[in-house]
């Protein structure tokens, strides 16, 4: 049977009652649009407010100075004449040393100094370019856990971060259609990284080996993973060809204008979205990969890591670390270890974590291939 009319009008009341309470303040307060498409969008718009823990810099600066692992002073014994006492001596001049670099200090929530990053890196389209990639998924972590275990033993004041550090650009042997010899990786297979991160609470990279395109052109097409927080970068120079040679055949090259170019992006992206800084990782193992490094510009938004990619016995990669890493320094020192290629030589080992611990100064950027 149908209602009543008074029922009706007692319906409608209560509607019309809840409609001024309930949406009345919104709108003079400016949080609803009267275009209802408007405010749909604005909801789908709205994010908490992401926050950090503040910058100790009293442990920042003594981070780095460990990290560095400069000598202790030498302690010299006084000259006595033949009665015992002590001859005056001019002071000896403080060393200098190249480390701790003097930059910026980081924003809020950055990783480094405070964790050492421990990378598996790869393509999971290929078995042949890394760790990540090679092994089925379940087998990847263990491995990737026994290494992050390693660490935490050699150096336990320094937590350990794990990264999944994945070839989003991948230099061709062929051209493509456009002729750049580069093949950019679906969002689907970097949605796959980025879920696999999350089960074991690593961060990601996205590399980038841009051949005959630039990172003005690539970046951008990947531009919404940056906006996540756990989403990080590293660009390859060996596969950024600057000649009419294709990549493979011999090294490219980044400029300082290159790597700023990707440290302003990274950074506006930082600001724009009030995320932690992000860590940007720089392979290099020749001098030519990378010129003018004293123009590298680091900001309080992204963390400069200059990472040593080269592979061999442990006496080579030692002498491409003091060359190009030591010599030439920026802000963060990378270290590459290769399963396969640093064991080529009959009787050759992986370093270890202590021996690399040895090292000045100390990589605080692990990456394992």
């Amino acid at each position: 049977m149908f209602k009543s009319a008074s029922f009706w009008l007692i319906v409608v009341f209560f509607f019309v009652l809840f409609f001024i309470f309930f949406f009345t303040p919104l709108f003079l307060s400016g949080q609803i649009s009267y275009n209802m498409e408007e405010y749909k969008k604005s909801l789908l718009s709205l994010k908490p407010e992401l926050e950090f823990p503040p910058l100790d810099v009293a442990d920042y600066d003594k981070r780095m100075e460990v990290l560095a692992n400069n000598p202790p002073p030498k302690v010299v014994a006084p000259k006595l004449d033949e009665n015992g006492n002590e001859i005056p001596e001019p002071p000896i001049p403080a060393p200098i040393y190249l480390w701790p670099v003097k930059t910026v200090y980081p924003g809020d929530g950055a990783i480094l100094p405070f964790k050492r990053i421990v990378a598996y890196y790869g393509n999971l389209y290929s078995k042949k370019m890394g760790a990540l990639g090679e092994y089925p998924e379940e087998e990847m972590f263990a491995k990737l856990n026994a290494e992050v275990s390693k660490w935490k033993t050699a150096d336990p004041g320094t937590p350990v971060v794990p990264a999944l550090h994945y070839i989003a650009v991948v230099a061709q042997g062929s051209a493509g259609e456009d002729g750049k010899y580069r093949l950019r990786m679906p969002e689907s297979e970097v949605n796959k990284v980025i879920g696999m991160a999350e089960k074991i609470g690593a961060i990601v990279f996205l590399d980038f080996q841009v051949a005959f395109s630039t990172l003005a052109a690539e970046l951008p097409v990947y531009k919404k993973y940056f906006k996540m927080p756990n989403v990080h970068l590293g660009i390859d120079p060996e596969f950024s060809m600057k000649g009419s040679i294709r990549p493979g055949k011999v090294v490219g090259t980044y400029d300082a204008a290159d790597i700023n170019f990707a440290i302003e992006l990274l950074s506006g992206i930082v600001k724009e979205n009030n995320l932690p800084p992000k860590v940007l990782v720089v392979h290099r193992y020749t001098q030519k990969m990378v010129t003018n490094y004293s123009a590298i510009i680091p900001t309080p938004e992204v963390q400069m890591v200059m990472h040593m990619d080269g592979w061999g016995p442990k006496a080579k990669k030692i002498g491409t670390y003091k060359q190009f890493i030591y010599k030439e320094p920026v802000q963060f020192a990378g270290f590459k270890l290769f399963y396969k290629n640093d064991l080529w030589d009959p009787g050759t080992t992986l370093f270890t974590p202590e021996e690399l611990l040895q090292l000045t100064p100390r990589p605080i950027y692990i990456q394992y291939q």
